[in-house]
């Protein structure tokens, strides 16, 4: 039997569907090994339960409408949900990806998007390409005052940075890690040099090693299609799918002796520490002591 999801991944806001595509009829949905059911009530609010042994649906769990997409938890969370300020800059698009099921442990989709290192041989002739491999030292930091991982003056060599982008250039990354499975990455912008187009990706942990990734966007980009852009995304993650669901072991290791991390992996070492700081288990080869 799986080991249930400790306290430290119950207390937490995650994404279970894009709010837009939520129907009035009961769907099924399920988080953290648990399964819920979701509907609209008469006035249109989302409702989320859990469904009970033997079928019965638990009271209605806590819920929040934001980025384009419903959260809940199953626990409780110490803090709201994190703020995006450049989700609410009107001049923005706001893209929202779709959903893609990976067979692999959510952390492991995280730990794989802060990974510069995979551009030029997992995304060849878009976000990386040989011979710009070298992964150029950055600084990590865990944020204490915020509670989030961040590495910042990152760079790297990209032959198309964003669809808008002709031409390859020297890319700037931030990272921001928010919560254990969720991820946002801040990076140069091709149509607004002062300002930073914000890709994020929101794990949704079905069991240990299974789960569903909701990337969203909040870019400048007047010129690109929303349909072309939805693509061009998916065509990323997907070439991402194959390495993830390839990686083993599947659940991602705390120990620190279980892979060795290079230099490029500082932001990997920042997260796994913080990971076991916070007591996460939940897709972990780690078990709550």
């Amino acid at each position: 039997m799986a080991r249930p999801a400790e306290k430290a991944s119950l207390d937490q806001w995650y994404v279970i569907d894009i709010a837009a595509e939520i129907p009035a009829e009961a769907k099924p949905n399920r988080l953290l090994g648990r399964d819920l059911v979701v509907c609209r009530d008469a006035a249109g609010t989302v409702i989320v339960r859990e469904k009970l042994e033997g079928g019965a649906l638990g009271e209605p769990l806590p819920t929040r409408d934001r980025y384009g997409f419903i959260w809940t938890t199953l626990g409780t969370p110490e803090r709201e949900l994190f703020d995006i300020p450049e989700a609410d800059e009107p001049d923005r698009r706001h893209v929202v990806c779709g959903a893609v099921a990976v067979r692999a442990s959510g952390l492991r989709i995280v730990e794989n998007f802060l990974d510069m290192a995979h551009f030029p041989f997992v995304h060849t002739d878009i976000l990386g390409a040989e011979p710009h491999t070298e992964v150029r030292h950055y600084t990590t930091e865990i944020r204490r005052d915020v509670d989030e991982v961040w590495a910042t003056n990152c760079e790297f060599f990209q032959p198309q940075a964003a669809l808008s982008a002709s031409g390859g250039i020297m890319t700037q990354y931030m990272y921001r890690v928010a919560a254990p499975f969720q991820t946002l990455l801040y990076k140069t912008c091709p149509a607004a040099a002062n300002r930073w187009d914000v890709i994020c990706l929101f794990v949704q942990p079905l069991e240990h090693d299974r789960c569903r990734a909701h990337p969203v966007m909040f870019i400048i980009d007047d010129e690109s299609t929303l349909t072309s852009m939805v693509h061009f995304q998916q065509l990323i993650f997907l070439q991402d799918r194959i390495i993830l669901e390839n990686q083993r072991p599947r659940l991602l290791p705390l120990e620190p002796r279980a892979e060795i991390p290079t230099r490029a992996d500082i932001s990997s070492v920042a997260y796994r520490r913080w990971l076991k700081e916070k007591g996460v288990t939940f897709g972990t080869a780690e078990r709550a002591a």
